[in-house]
């Protein structure tokens, strides 16, 4: 299934979810810092929306959303036609044990990520879930110096 091209994040997109400015524009910057294409929205409405157009290889979805409560959305992300869309779902909001691992049952949910975002734990879990390599330019041994 996968080729050459395949290993490439430029060749992926990733939808980031997130209602905060802030955090959406961080995340951006760490995806884009792999590699990864990026859109983003602010709720859930046009998530979904995005998700059905776009088809992208992976969501990052954020759980307290405006209008549509983030558990919500993912159940209706589990639709016929996007439900292979793999999601990490990032939340703010403190989780006890048993709900997070409600949330990893669902069966597009690849990943949990508690805010604040590890960058280097985030950019682990993309290239692992969507089978890619890092840019050449961001490894050590690249750099000059």
């Amino acid at each position: 299934m996968a080729e050459n091209g395949n290993l490439s994040p430029g060749n992926k997109l990733i939808l980031i979810v997130d209602d905060d400015d802030a955090v959406r524009d961080l995340l951006e910057f760490m995806v884009i810092k792999e590699g990864f294409r990026v859109e983003k929205v602010s709720d859930g409405g046009q998530a979904l929306k995005k998700a059905q157009e776009l088809m992208p290889d992976l969501i990052l979805l954020d759980l307290m959303l405006p209008h549509y409560g983030g558990f919500e959305i993912l159940r209706q992300l589990q639709a016929e036609g996007i439900s292979g869309i793999p999601i990490i779902v990032v939340s703010g909001r403190y989780m006890d044990r048993s709900t997070s691992e409600m949330i990893r049952q669902e069966s597009n949910v690849v990943d949990f990520l508690e805010k604040p975002v590890n960058p280097a734990v985030l950019a682990a879990l993309l290239h692992k879930t969507l089978k890619t390599c890092p840019p050449r330019w961001n490894t050590p041994e690249s750099k000059e110096g």
